[in-house]
């Protein structure tokens, strides 16, 4: 068969054609052939018929080469013609090789490029000869140098992705997946914080305690000082129990020791206050509010006008904040006789389709929330010790895995997709508080729980658990006092611990943390400049008498210059005086003969300078002459003076026991 040959043009093809096809026909003179006409025939008809199309469009339009025949072309041609590029690129690269002293192709590097010598197609192009081979193998001499040991050489100046990710999940082990790099401390008062609960924004933190208190953080207002900026006694002399922000973030639910549940929005303002029951009725479903202490409380995740409460009159109670003077619905767990049990932890499910308890018979009952609440969905007798309170219950975030936190000193981790038996008991905890809580880490590796302190104990903890291994991942040690309260906040990636010595601490990492402690932390305390402002009316009287007209208003300058005139309003000190006046003495009166003999009235002038005893002697004889003082009053009495005569009795002196002669 001959080999058809590549041509552009349309004369040589066209001429070829009328020629076979002339032959063709001669040969295929006569009477025809019987059967299916032969596929050669049909696709000489096609090219024909191709070539008469684009000999008319070439008449109509002008263009040639229009048309399939354009993109025919000779694939053995080709594939022969890269056979050959490749064969000479193989041995030109050969003799490269072989011209170099120091390195000779060896025999089985020659057998190998033998064997390639059958290889299709052309070789890949220098710039991916670097690279992994795509397309046919390279040669093995050309795979000695290949990019890898290139690579192996950049990887000491560099590091490789591999490399970084490998780091990346070194430092994501369990224990540094926990923000503890910086803490900060904020003083809530001298009791035990059993109240802590943090809104999910991660804007704002509250607090409560057994000191009736409820305090309020701002983390955007604080600064360095960590101050609260509110703290009020909302339930007045009833101890707070629990704190929990409304899934908006907008009001905050205040569980106390008395039977009324509390609502308050952002600021502690009271929003609405529930209505207590009538102790007095037997069935507590007739009651209207719970009759007893409060024990615990939480928000439905998804319903934020719902919430739910429990206490010591053995009732859980649903609440909806448009109606707080009855309940929604009443709940009530009973023990395994048929008798009432106080419940001690109540909680949503993540999904809210489930409502949970703990109780004080050691049991955790649990009821379908989008049915009647007469019997339980799950209950689990014997989950914990029986008389000792179930101080807390967490799901999981991804609702799988249940926790429980006893007074029985254990921490129980549980399957819901198997409730019977807990897949692992933390025991050795002890819990000293009916509030001591437990909860999942964001991503359910871990659970974590405080401790309270022992006797012999100096410091409390916070105990991390791997819920895969159980194994022990890691502990903080907090305070010097028990570890009650604690919440890992998912947004913010920040710990909050409450303590038993009114401190709340906050644990957070300087890389992977957001906001929260870290806003407040940069700012330095300052204190505030108290300014006084005095609003003054001016009422203007044109026709007012001069004793009650009111001064123009002037500028402020003008104001100040007459208020420095005035010396009761600049503060002028007392001017220098020349002479004693207003019960002020001058600076040459300094004695105090002088002061009184110029309040005497006397004009002549006083030296103060000269001898007493000569200026009083200067006056004897006008006195012996003109007495003014002692003789006239002897005038009419006695005008012949008598005085005594020493000489009469010697000259010695008196003596005290002489009688006196008259």
């Amino acid at each position: 068969m001959s080999k058809k040959a590549i041509s552009f043009g349309k004369i040589t093809l066209n001429v070829k054609k009328k020629q076979e096809n002339e032959g063709e026909v001669s040969s295929t003179s006569g009477f025809g052939t019987f059967g299916r006409t032969p596929i050669q025939e049909h696709k000489e008809i096609e090219e024909i018929a191709d070539d008469l199309e684009n000999q008319h469009v070439h008449q109509v339009m002008g263009i040639k080469n229009f048309g399939k025949k354009a993109k025919n072309f000779d694939v053995e041609a080709m594939v022969e013609e890269a056979r050959k590029a490749a064969q000479d690129a193989a041995k030109k690269k050969l003799e490269e090789e072989a011209s170099k002293p120091d390195e000779q192709p060896s025999s089985s590097q020659n057998d190998d490029v033998d064997d390639d010598e059958d290889i299709i197609g052309p070789l890949p192009p220098p710039s991916l000869a670097q690279d992994e081979p795509i397309g046919p193998p390279i040669p093995a001499d050309l795979k000695g140098k290949s990019g890898k040991k290139e690579k192996s050489k950049g990887s000491d100046d560099e590091d490789s992705y591999d490399d970084l990710s490998g780091s990346d999940d070194e430092e994501l082990t369990l224990d540094k997946r926990i923000p503890n790099t910086h803490e900060v401390e904020m003083q809530h008062g001298n009791k035990a914080v059993v109240g802590l609960s943090v809104d999910p924004s991660g804007a704002r933190l509250a607090t409560g305690s057994i000191d009736y208190e409820v305090s309020f953080w701002d983390f955007a207002g604080m600064d360095a000082s960590m101050r609260s900026f509110r703290t009020l006694q909302p339930c007045e002399n009833h101890p707070i129990k629990a704190l929990q922000y409304s899934t908006t973030g907008d009001s905050i639910l205040v569980i106390s020791g008395s039977a009324q549940a509390k609502v308050l929005d952002r600021d502690g303002f009271e929003v609405l206050e529930c209505v207590k029951g009538d102790q007095y009725i037997a069935d507590m479903a007739r009651t209207k509010g719970h009759t007893a202490a409060l024990n615990s409380g939480c928000w439905h995740p998804h319903i934020r006008e719902e919430f739910m409460t429990c206490a010591q009159d053995g009732t859980l109670r649903l609440w909806m904040t448009e109606n707080p003077k009855q309940h929604k619905a009443v709940i009530k767990p009973r023990q395994q006789g048929g008798l009432k049990t106080n419940p001690t932890a109540c909680a949503f499910s993540r999904d809210g389709n489930t409502v949970a308890c703990g109780c004080y018979d050691g049991s955790i009952q649990m009821w379908d929330h989008r049915k009647n609440f007469v019997n339980t969905s799950t209950i689990l007798r014997d989950a914990h010790q029986k008389q000792s309170e179930i101080c807390s219950i967490a799901y999981s975030y991804l609702g799988s895995y249940l926790a429980s936190r006893g007074n029985d000193d254990t921490l129980k981790l549980w399957d819901l997709r198997n409730f019977k038996k807990p897949i692992n008991v933390f025991g050795d905890l002890f819990s000293r508080y009916e509030q001591t809580d437990c909860s999942f880490s964001p991503d359910d590796t871990m659970v974590f729980t405080g401790e309270s302190l022992q006797r012999g104990q100096d410091i409390g903890r916070l105990l991390f658990y791997n819920t895969k291994t159980f194994e022990l991942v890691t502990h903080i040690e907090v305070t010097k006092s028990h570890v009650i309260k604690a919440i890992w906040h998912a947004k913010l990636n920040q710990l909050f611990i409450g303590c038993g010595n009114g401190v709340v601490k906050c644990y957070y990492d300087q890389k992977r943390s957001l906001r929260g402690a870290k806003l407040c932390v940069v700012k330095t305390h300052r204190k505030k400049h108290s300014v006084e402002v005095m609003s003054s009316q001016q009422i203007i009287t044109p026709h007012a008498l001069p004793l009650f007209r009111q001064e123009k208003l002037r500028t402020s300058k003008k104001k100040m210059e007459k208020d420095r005139l005035d010396p009761v309003k600049s503060r002028r000190p007392d001017l220098p005086i020349t002479s004693g006046q207003g019960g002020r003495v001058a600076a040459s009166g300094s004695t105090l003969s002088s002061f009184v003999i110029r309040n005497l009235g006397l004009s002549k002038r006083v030296d103060d300078e000269q001898d007493p005893r000569e200026a009083i002697l200067k006056y004897a004889k006008e006195a012996e002459e003109n007495p003014f003082w002692v003789a006239p009053a002897y005038k009419k009495t006695q005008p012949k003076a008598i005085f005594q005569n020493p000489s009469e009795d010697g000259e010695g002196p008196s003596d005290a026991k002489k009688p006196k002669t008259s």
